[in-house]
């Protein structure tokens, strides 16, 4: 835990991360201090790096990409140069949800929303096998998410 952190800060990161819709006044009233004052520690959270954000959480079926899938890929070279290549490469895709370097059996792991498989057989074919230096991918097709976009627990 940061110790630059007070009960206060705390408080209000957990409850903008239940709710990001929350007004100011809202947020003062739950942590129990002015809304000036909640408004200059919520904006030093934000300043400081502890909020990196606020988005909307899209259901993944109203717009039809209710398939997730999960992908690992291996290199064909494990060096700086391949790695760097891939990693530009993959954030041109906007299909790729997640891409994450790992240790293990797979060099990196993408998390992906697709509409269904034949999308993601399509994807695959035309986008993903063609990154530089991908020798293997494996598939996992998600069946049923049981936790997704867990709020940090600090």
């Amino acid at each position: 835990m940061n110790n630059e952190l007070d009960r206060i800060d705390r408080r209000i990161l957990g409850l903008l991360q239940a709710n990001g819709r929350l007004t100011n006044a809202e947020l003062a009233e739950k942590v129990h201090v002015s809304p000036a004052t909640c408004h200059r520690r919520t904006q030093r959270l934000f300043a400081d790096g502890y909020i990196d954000g606020v988005r909307a959480q899209i259901s993944p079926q109203k717009v039809e990409r209710g398939a997730l899938v999960m992908v690992g890929v291996v290199l064909d070279r494990s060096t700086p140069e391949s790695f760097g290549e891939f990693e530009r490469a993959i954030r041109k895709l906007s299909f790729v949800l997640d891409c994450h370097l790992v240790a293990g059996d797979f060099d990196y792991f993408l998390k992906i929303r697709v509409r269904d498989m034949q999308d993601f057989n399509r994807l695959h074919g035309e986008k993903l096998i063609a990154l530089p230096g991908v020798r293997q991918t494996r598939t996992f097709f998600v069946m049923k998410e049981v936790t997704d976009n867990a709020p940090l627990d600090f």
